[in-house]
């Protein structure tokens, strides 16, 4: 590129506190030093773009070079890093008007002109006038030379700028198009003068520019001991986005390969989702399903989200505002076209389009589980053992995709001895026993402790099947999910026992009178226990064991309050229901016993009761004494 100085130099000042702005943006709108080159590549982008469209109609812009590309060089001697291409370039009042004015957007200005098939095909980044000015992060001068394609040689403008309230501008004779910015950096910038460092940084942030950034190759020289500089160009990026090609031009494995790279896993993805959404929101979206879950899955205040792209513009990591948190596992991108490039967090948190991205990647992403459920079960399973009590959450904080989630739910239920978690609430009112209006569920500490409870005999004996929930999370999902098509959900261990429904008339008649003989001892048991239970009844719950226990239906389970008090909380008191099997043979030697003894063996039941539901007893020393005096006296 050739180019010789020619007039005096005008001296302008800014359109605006420029200081004050500057200190601005690198303090607050920039979070790393990085963003420079990202902001200067991008620039040179739009500008080959320009050119591109304003070509479509002035073919002879191209000045007989039709291959547009950006060149990065160093020199580490003049401590300079230059950001060059051949674009559309800059006019002596293009460079006034948008060097000499921060915060005024070019190419918002260009593309605001465009109509028909040409906006639509604008692969435009700028969208915001600042960019440029991230060069005095790095840099304590900055040089542009430019010559608008088009104009004579002689037509080039030089303007230069130390950042502190005022710029120059000169004439200069400029043969190549286009624009070149030379960064002189401060003194402490040394970082950025290599090319390992450069390359590194490019890759990052511009493999989406799908235009080549090319670099000088260079070699290591065993007798100079460093890299050499040789007269080759070569290109850093993969001149190319991924999620921007159709998905037709984009095979498996190259996705694998992407996850692989957006994810930082070894791994191949379980499954992902590729899709552009147009409308009020425009932006496209490329998100997987990890194989396995991280080992920080269930740290709720983990950093971690999709990558958040602006016009294939990379701007944040982990932007988690993109996500609900219960599908914290997805991995994968998402590039709007309505967000601003200088788009902070907290203007993610209040931003409408970011809501509606969010809104939409759920679906998305329910759509793939579903998907998954329905055409690969085997997969799903595969799923469900990894991240499915994460998505256990989304019953409580998505309510516009509760029902959704809910049909994705998988249980243990009685209907087999597996732990596994495979039976979904359809399957469940699948096998509903005729009359049977309730899906009926019991939470316990663990699958064995669910499984053996006594809570379970009488549906045992009926043939009906009861979901095992044994999650951390089910308690809390279930004061969330309430029913399921119309069924409600019952806990067999709250409240009273209402299968009336499915019992006949003779059984009706007979559990009343059973009930009503019981009553004398009930009264002795509830004299014996006094406050330590709330209620004493006889139950038609049980079949195999003499008693339970039970707390209302508004009312915190044991497991919960157990779950609570682990985790240090304030729990209620909540005094259980003693409900006692009136045909049981030891309830039948408890009520022969004198009313002496009486008062031990009303103490063990209810501690037996007690224990069967995972409770930590109050006085486990009583309970041995009791138990050892009784089993002497037997």
């Amino acid at each position: 590129m050739s180019q010789t100085d020619t007039q005096t130099a005008e001296t302008l000042g800014f359109q605006a506190e420029v200081k004050q702005l500057l200190h601005l943006m690198i303090h607050s709108l920039y979070s790393n030093k990085e963003i420079f080159l990202r902001e200067l590549v991008s620039n040179a982008s739009d500008a080959c773009d320009k050119l591109r469209f304003e070509a479509i109609d002035h073919p002879e812009l191209l000045e007989g070079d039709g291959e547009l590309r950006i060149r990065v060089e160093f020199d580490k001697a003049a401590r300079t890093i230059t950001i060059s291409d051949n674009g559309i370039g800059l006019s002596r009042d293009e460079a006034i008007a948008n060097l000499g004015t921060i915060a005024r957007s070019g190419t918002r200005e260009f593309f605001s002109q465009l109509t028909g098939d040409k906006q639509k095909d604008a692969q435009l980044i700028g969208q915001f006038g600042v960019g440029f000015y991230s060069s005095f992060i790095v840099a304590g001068k900055v040089s542009v030379r430019s010559r608008r394609a088009g104009l004579p040689a002689s037509e080039g403008v030089l303007w230069e700028s130390d950042g502190q309230g005022e710029f120059s501008v000169s004439a200069i004779d400029q043969e190549q198009r286009g624009t070149s910015v030379t960064l002189t950096l401060r003194a402490d910038e040394d970082e950025f003068l290599s090319g390992w460092k450069l390359r590194e940084v490019l890759r990052r942030y511009s493999d989406h520019i799908s235009l080549p950034i090319q670099m000088l190759k260079e070699e290591w020289d065993a007798e100079k001991s460093e890299q050499v500089t040789k007269d080759e160009w070569e290109t850093v990026n993969q001149a190319n986005a991924l999620w921007t090609r159709s998905k037709s031009d984009i095979t498996d494995e190259q996705y694998k390969e992407f996850y692989k790279h957006v994810a930082h896993d070894f791994e191949d993805p379980l499954a992902w989702t590729h899709n552009r959404v147009e409308g009020r929101s425009e932006y496209t979206q490329l998100l997987y399903v990890p194989k396995r879950a991280p080992f920080d899955l269930y740290d709720r205040d983990a950093r971690r989200g999709v990558k958040l792209y602006v016009k294939r513009v990379f701007i944040m990591d982990d932007a988690e505002q993109l996500l609900p948190a219960y599908l914290r596992f997805v991995r994968g991108v998402v590039d709007s076209a309505d967000l601003p490039l200088n788009v902070s967090r907290e203007i993610l948190q209040e931003s409408r389009d970011v809501r509606a991205i969010r809104d939409g990647s759920a679906k998305r992403i329910l759509g793939l589980i579903e998907d998954l459920a329905k055409d690969k079960p085997e997969e799903f399973t595969e799923f469900w053992s990894q991240f499915g009590q994460v998505l256990k959450e989304g019953v409580g904080e998505d309510p516009a995709n509760k029902d959704r989630i809910a049909a994705l739910l998988r249980f243990a239920s009685t209907q087999s001895d597996s732990p596994a978690q495979t039976v979904s609430l359809a399957d469940y009112i699948a096998r509903m026993k005729e009359g049977q209006d309730k899906i009926y569920y019991l939470s316990a500490d663990s699958h064995a402790a669910a499984a053996h409870s006594p809570h379970l005999e009488v549906f045992r004996r009926k043939g009906l099947e009861v979901l095992l929930l044994s999650d951390r999370v089910d308690e809390w999902m279930l004061s969330y999910l309430r029913e399921f098509e119309g069924k409600s959900l019952v806990s067999v261990a709250k409240g009273g026992l209402d299968l009336d429904a499915l019992a006949d008339e003779e059984e009706k008649k007979q559990q009343a009178e059973i009930a009503e003989a019981f009553k004398p001892t009930i009264e002795r048991l509830k004299t014996a226990l006094g406050d330590r239970v709330k209620e004493v009844r006889a139950t038609a719950r049980l079949v195999d064991s003499p008693a339970c226990v039970v707390v209302d239906e508004n009312e915190l389970s044991p497991h919960l309050l157990r779950m609570l008090k682990a985790a240090g909380q304030d729990a209620p008191d909540v005094k259980p229901i003693l409900e006692v099997n009136p045909q049981h043979a030891l309830v039948k030697r408890l009520e022969a016993q004198s009313d002496e003894a009486f008062g031990d063996w009303a103490e063990l039941l209810l501690d037996q009761a007690m224990l069967a539901e995972g409770a930590a007893l109050k006085d486990p020393a009583a309970f041995v004494k009791r138990m050892n005096a009784l089993l002497l006296n037997a």
